[in-house]
């Protein structure tokens, strides 16, 4: 059977096909027996499923690839296409099905990477210019950059959310900064475009969004450091643009402290007032990005009743509470079979 895309799924109707699989949860019938829930997605958008016989065992297999093939029924619950599966299994897939599985970036690349820019050359120390210079010159790097997500599932999962999550932090940046005048703001605009550049080498997204070697055996934050040293250096050996020492010392502080906590993954806290900043607004963007897609208020059915609360996010430890009290609810249109 073609492809079914989510936009165009509707009551009632027969599904066959692979999808991408979001936030992977086992629940617990009134039965006391185990169910298993999640979202499927796919380039259009995402709908709930549940496979309601589920053995707890078969979890690993279902989730290992981030894509499952699904064979099942939909029906209308609480205004809302929901699939129930029979049939669910983890796959493989090829490079070619991924513009049709994975989400991309509502924003215009081209356009985002070119603000990036223009705000990295808008610094006032030369010795900073020139190693955002270095960075940006980086074909490779940039590449990367320009697609890669910020995260597996937790916020801007998508094509582009690495760069779309950067330049929000810089511009959101840029306009606090004058609240806040004893900041250097040369040292935030680096620190925030540096925080999460190793994500380029921890996340791979051309079989869909996992962790590669690379991510597992060293991760994004010492990756980050580890490739910071190394442009000082060329800048240094090839430009003669030499950055001051503790500098380079406070800008590699930022990318190992950026998650703000030791037991989140930071290799040291905060310690700088630069350093606080940057990691204030990184958790900051990345709760209410996670927090808005959880709410899902373009859905219409964040009013009805026992339907106003998502499912746990993990990276939250809360269900979030959908509806906006100050806005109508929206009616979903109907559906037809």
């Amino acid at each position: 059977m073609p492809h079914i895309a989510i936009r165009d799924m509707v009551a009632n109707s027969y599904v066959n096909g692979v999808y991408a699989l979001v936030n992977p949860q086992l629940g617990t019938t009134r039965q006391g027996k185990p169910f298993f829930k999640a979202l499927i997605r796919d380039a259009t958008g995402e709908v709930p499923i549940r496979v309601w016989t589920f053995e707890e065992a078969a979890m690993s297999d279902v989730t290992h690839t981030g894509f499952v093939f699904i064979s099942g029924q939909t029906q209308s619950y609480q205004g809302q296409v929901q699939m129930i599966a029979e049939t669910i299994r983890g796959v493989e897939v090829s490079h070619t099905d991924l513009a049709r599985l994975l989400p991309v970036t509502k924003g215009d690349i081209t356009s985002m990477m070119h603000e990036v820019g223009e705000l990295l050359r808008s610094m006032k120390h030369p010795g900073m210019v020139v190693l955002a210079e270095q960075y940006l010159s980086t074909a490779s790097l940039m590449d990367r950059f320009r697609s890669a997500p910020a995260a597996v599932s937790v916020h801007h999962a998508f094509i582009g959310g690495l760069l779309e999550h950067t330049l929000q932090l810089m511009k959101l940046a840029d306009a606090m900064l004058p609240r806040y005048p004893g900041l250097n703001r040369d040292l935030v605009l680096m620190g925030l475009f540096l925080h999460d550049l190793g994500k380029t080498s921890e996340l791979e997204w051309e079989k869909g969004f996992s962790y590669t070697v690379d991510g597992n055996l060293i991760g994004h934050v010492v990756r980050g450091a580890v490739w910071l040293h190394g442009m000082a250096a060329k800048v240094a050996a090839e430009r003669g643009a030499v950055l001051p020492p503790e500098a380079l010392r406070v800008l590699m502080h930022m990318v190992i402290s950026h998650h703000g906590q030791l037991e989140h993954g930071a290799a040291k806290l905060p310690s700088t007032p630069e350093a606080m900043f940057v990691a204030m607004l990184d958790n900051l963007d990345a709760k209410v990005a996670a927090s808005l897609v959880a709410a899902a208020r373009d859905k219409g059915d964040t009013h009805t009743p026992g339907h106003e609360f998502s499912d746990k996010v993990w990276a939250l430890d809360v269900k979030v509470y959908r509806p906006d009290p100050l806005q109508p609810a929206v009616v979903s249109p109907p559906t037809h079979a």
